[in-house]
């Protein structure tokens, strides 16, 4: 049975190598403007992440408040609130444009992350407070 992991991992490995190794080739051959599209939008969702991970730290005093309320509505709307905004400024951070089915997709899922995300947060940092 080792002999099999072992060499699986060494097929994995192999794999992993030779499609780091494509994406380098085709990332140079590839033109300065498509490059330079992937880049730009790659820091735009870098920048958007990290604005959903530090809001709901930079606000522990609000969602102190609101736990000390006791109310499950005032929670809820804590979290609606934090994910709205933070699907506007992806949208904004975009362009306001969705065209098409694979933008709309994945600007749902992101906010459906951010929600999730501002959920489990927002509960921590309450049941600590």
């Amino acid at each position: 049975m080792d002999f099999l992991k072992s060499i699986g991992g060494k097929i994995v490995t192999g794999l992993v190598a030779a499609g780091v190794v494509a994406a380098c080739i085709s990332w140079f051959q590839m033109d300065p403007a498509t490059r330079h599209a992937i880049a730009s939008d790659t820091g735009r969702i870098l920048a958007w992440l990290g604005i959903v991970i530090l809001v709901p730290w930079a606000t522990f005093f609000l969602i102190g408040a609101v736990a000390r309320v006791e109310s499950n509505l005032a929670g809820a709307l804590l979290v609606a609130g934090y994910t709205v905004i933070e699907a506007v400024v992806l949208a904004w951070l975009f362009g306001w444009s969705l065209h098409g089915a694979m933008p709309v997709v994945f600007f749902s899922a992101a906010a459906l992350l951010a929600g999730a995300y501002n959920l489990f947060t927002c509960d921590w940092i309450a049941e600590r407070l």
